[in-house]
């Protein structure tokens, strides 16, 4: 018997997927818990119309992660904070400031979550910063720490 499934199942596969599986088991367990559908025609065009809209979301996804990407490059992100005399913050400069400072200057919401820190900027200078837009796609983002 032929059925789709409608999640994921362990040991079988994953949900949007067609699997052959035995007739018992699959009008007894997968379609009554709902695990799964038959594969008819309609059923079949459905899940395809599905996973055409997926591809078509994860390439529109990518393109807008390129032209982030080109906009961040090269751009310097001047960020002030309250320092010493030597140099040292007071405090540090975490990512949720850095977007905001990306925000105000470029003009264009920035997740903080993208951007990659190992640790907080504790020292004024120049630093790269990766910002991750899309699996495979990262930008360097050059971050200027001011005095205030």
């Amino acid at each position: 018997m032929k059925l789709i499934l409608t999640t994921d199942v362990k040991n079988l596969g994953k949900k949007d997927e067609m699997v052959q599986v035995s007739d018992g088991y699959g009008r007894n367990y997968l379609i009554p818990r709902g695990l799964a559908v038959e594969a008819t025609a309609a059923n079949i065009n459905q899940m395809k119309d599905k996973q055409n809209a997926a591809a078509t979301k994860q390439k529109r996804e990518q393109a807008a992660a390129e032209s982030y990407k080109e906009q961040l490059e090269g751009k310097v992100i001047v960020v002030k904070a309250r320092a010493g005399e030597n140099g040292k913050l007071f405090g540090a400069v975490a990512s949720k400031d850095i977007a905001e400072a990306v925000e105000k200057q470029l003009g264009f919401k920035l997740d903080k979550k993208k951007i990659v820190l190992d640790e907080p900027v504790k020292n004024t200078g120049k630093k790269q910063v990766p910002v991750k837009l899309y699996p495979g796609i990262t930008a360097t983002l050059d971050v200027s720490v001011e005095a205030e």
